[in-house]
């Protein structure tokens, strides 16, 4: 990808000399596949990463996985999760594999210690090995076996996996995420995330559409907009298992109570989902779709739990001021993620600022 296509987001102050620089792109999209606000390119081709899961639920949930499983909120919320890995999560994890009949065993995900940091702590402290259900992604896995399962489709490593990229299920995944973006297949690029699964990479006016009609379905056929909604409804009720302790998705959605849907993916990827109304009555969905483009590494991330860095929350949270979807008071409860923030040393010292540094372009 040329670095042509991604601009300046953020700049990091020492003194009064712009130090770094992270670049990135921005798309804002309605649910009518406008552009209505972009930064950079909004046609750059990138990976979703976790920011994709809401849509590889979406299947199970269209298909009536929720229902057939008796799932709260709170499990499907999770099954569109990056967590990190609270008793409380895993707990979750358990509840919805003990009603779908799926095995800790099943899941192709691998194995990572807790991404909140108390939690690990506390593991190693009693000396307890990490297992799948503690890994960010166990609830998509826990979502994709319980499919297979409701489907009666094969899905261990014995049989065909159901991380296959031709397995069908995530066939079924493919055609529903292009359909949602208003994309052929064969647009879409796919790769293997982090945790095995299949993952696409599509423009970011794409992915940001997908979103906007994600928290706006009226003009989807009844079961998806119906799903679409089970999916929106039960991430933001349940801000605290899409992510967890100290995670900006889940301090984002709280502090914005049901505006905003938000999901983070690795290296430097944020979506948002824009409610109908918020920023007035009558105001359109909106999908925005981010890539800082060196992946904004956590560097900067000033000691919070959340695994990423600085730029993706500070953007984030930009993106949101400009296009007046936040207000003072949200603005001053997400101060510790931006849009601009103090930098110190190891003794406290104050050196330099984070702030944004672009403007978005309107159609």
């Amino acid at each position: 990808m040329s670095a042509l296509m991604y601009e300046p987001v953020m700049n990091l102050s020492r003194g009064e000399v712009v130090e770094s620089i992270h670049f990135g792109s921005i798309a804002v999209v309605d649910a009518q596949n406008q552009l209505v606000a972009w930064h950079g390119s909004p046609d750059v081709v990138t990976f979703l990463r976790s920011s994709a899961k809401p849509f590889q639920a979406l299947p199970f949930i269209e298909n009536g996985g929720a229902e057939a499983y008796h799932l709260s909120p709170r499990e499907i919320a999770l099954i569109c999760s990056s967590h990190t890995g609270t008793d409380d999560h895993k707990a979750t994890v358990e509840s919805i594999q003990h009603k779908a009949g799926v095995k800790e065993s099943d899941l192709l995900c691998g194995v990572h210690p807790p991404l909140h940091q108390k939690t690990a702590e506390a593991l190693r402290d009693r000396g307890e090995v990490p297992t799948p259900n503690r890994h960010n992604c166990s609830g998509k896995h826990t979502g994709m076996v319980a499919y297979a399962r409701l489907k009666g489709y094969p899905y261990s490593l014995d049989n065909l996996p159901y991380i296959d990229v031709n397995h069908p299920i995530q066939l079924e995944i493919k055609q529903t995420f292009a359909e949602m973006c208003g994309l052929k297949l064969s647009d879409i690029h796919v790769g293997v995330d982090g945790c095995s699964a299949p993952n696409f990479a599509v423009p970011l006016r794409s992915a940001a559409y997908g979103l906007a009609r994600l928290c706006d379905p009226s003009s989807l056929p009844a079961s998806r907009a119906a799903a679409c909604q089970k999916i929106t409804s039960a991430m933001l009720a349940n801000p605290d298992m899409v992510g967890g302790p100290d995670s900006f998705d889940t301090e984002l959605m709280r502090a914005l109570k049901g505006k905003v849907l938000a999901k983070g993916g690795a290296e430097g990827y944020q979506v948002m989902g824009v409610a109908p109304g918020a920023v007035g009555e009558g105001s359109p969905a909106l999908g925005i779709a981010f890539k800082i483009s060196d992946g904004d590494l956590a560097s900067h991330s000033r000691g919070r739990g959340d695994s990423h860095g600085a730029a993706r929350p500070l953007v984030a949270i930009e993106i949101l001021r400009q296009l007046n979807v936040i207000n003072p008071d949200e603005l001053a409860m997400l101060a510790d993620y931006g849009p601009n923030l103090r930098l110190e040393n190891f003794r406290r010292i104050h050196v330099g600022q984070a702030y944004p540094c672009f403007q978005l372009q309107r159609s």
